[in-house]
């Protein structure tokens, strides 16, 4: 009973230090497994296409925030004082020139008519008569009858009765003129604005804001600002001894609506004010644009864009660009293919290209797509694509 007791001891001890072995083996082979995938994966560097980049000749398009204003936008303001009666139109309506707009109560200034009218009648009768005693007095002063001097006392009050026909007849023109203001109309065609006061509200000359603003809008002034850094590259792009004769040399501009799209006529700079706003550092161009269906309003804000040509300049994808706290970056290729974030200052943009004169230079090479999980100091495969080539995808 011993000995069997005996020998199954060690058949069991070495059982067991069997299993641990086989289970120490396996643990170890797994962490040596996994740990090899992991500096396997920390090796791989991603593959990324990397642009050169190069210096050439472009032209850029600097934007400016615009306000928009008709030709005209003319203040309609009464010339007499009044209730207003009547208002003809509504705000936002397109009137004719000599269109009703409103009227204000004529009853003062018809009467004030009639008495000019009476008032003129009674100047005639009284020439009449004044008339009649110089006719009278001529024969008896040629007949030595009376003397010359009743004839001259009759020319006088003949010569008094005329002078004040002339003063009725000019009271009564004015109160017709004073009558005609009760009826006020365009003075041009074009579109009503806001109209602030109402039937019934009186009004005069003194009234502080306008019955409404009548804009004509056949075209229509886009009025922009330059700095005084845009200003002195303006006088250099275009040839001409004065600003005038620059502006002469201008290209057409374009402008850009509040939504972002293109106005489909393009419009010509045609005035710049004659100095700086004092404090502001800014001077004020004037573009012109054609409006026939009426799209653009006084009061629309949109952006210029004015073309500027560059004469060498690096072109940079926006798509190997990206944003942080307002500033441009891209990731530059460096030594041992390591990248860097590298901010750059664009001059301007032509079409889907920024234009950089300062960050980059030609010949440097960037990242153009797929850095979404890129850090400073990664490593990446390059996988190098030209400008041309580029160009030639984005034009098919």
């Amino acid at each position: 009973m011993f000995t069997v007791m005996y020998k199954r001891k060690p058949i069991r001890s070495f059982l067991f230090l069997l299993t641990i072995a086989v289970l120490t083996i396996g643990i170890a082979s797994c962490s040596s497994s996994s740990a090899s995938n992991v500096h396997m994966g920390q090796m791989e560097a991603p593959s990324l296409p990397v642009l050169a980049l190069a210096e050439q000749p472009a032209t850029v398009y600097q934007e400016y925030s615009a306000s928009l204003e008709g030709s005209k936008d003319i203040e309609i303001r009464p010339q007499v004082e009044g209730y207003i009666e009547t208002i003809y139109v509504d705000e936002g309506a397109y009137v004719r020139k000599g269109q009703l707009l409103f009227k204000i109560n004529d009853r003062i200034y018809r009467e004030q008519v009639n008495t000019a009218k009476a008032a003129l009648a009674a100047a005639r009768a009284n020439l009449a008569t004044a008339e009649i005693n110089v006719e009278k007095v001529k024969p008896l002063v040629q007949n030595n009858i009376v003397s010359n001097v009743q004839l001259q006392s009759a020319q006088a009050a003949y010569n008094a009765a005329a002078a004040q026909v002339s003063q009725a007849e000019a009271m009564l023109r004015n109160a017709e003129i004073n009558l005609g203001y009760t009826l006020i109309k365009a003075p041009v065609d074009g579109y009503i604005g806001r109209i602030p006061l109402k039937t019934g509200s009186l009004v005069g000359m003194t009234t502080p804001e306008p019955l409404t603003v009548l804009s004509e809008l056949a075209t229509v002034h886009a009025y922009f600002s330059l700095s005084e850094n845009d200003f002195i590259r303006f006088r250099e792009q275009y040839p001409g001894n004065t600003i005038e004769e620059k502006i002469a040399k201008m290209a057409p501009v374009e402008l850009i609506l509040a939504d972002g799209t293109p106005y489909p006529h393009k419009g010509k700079v045609e005035l710049a004010t004659g100095q700086f706003r004092e404090g502001m550092g800014s001077i004020e161009f004037r573009a012109v644009f054609p409006n026939p269906n009426g799209q653009l309003r006084s009061g629309n804000t949109g952006k210029i864009r004015l073309p500027l040509s560059v004469g060498a300049a690096v072109l940079v994808p926006h798509e190997a660009t990206f944003e942080l706290q307002d500033k441009i970056f891209v990731f530059q290729l460096g030594d041992s293919n390591k990248v860097n974030s590298t901010p750059i200052d664009p001059a301007g943009s032509t079409g889907n290209y920024y234009l950089v004169q300062k960050g980059l230079q030609p010949g440097s090479r960037i990242v153009y797509s797929g850095f979404d999980r890129l850090r400073d100091g990664a490593v990446i495969q390059p996988q190098t694509i030209t400008m041309d080539s580029l160009m030639n995808i984005n034009q098919r």
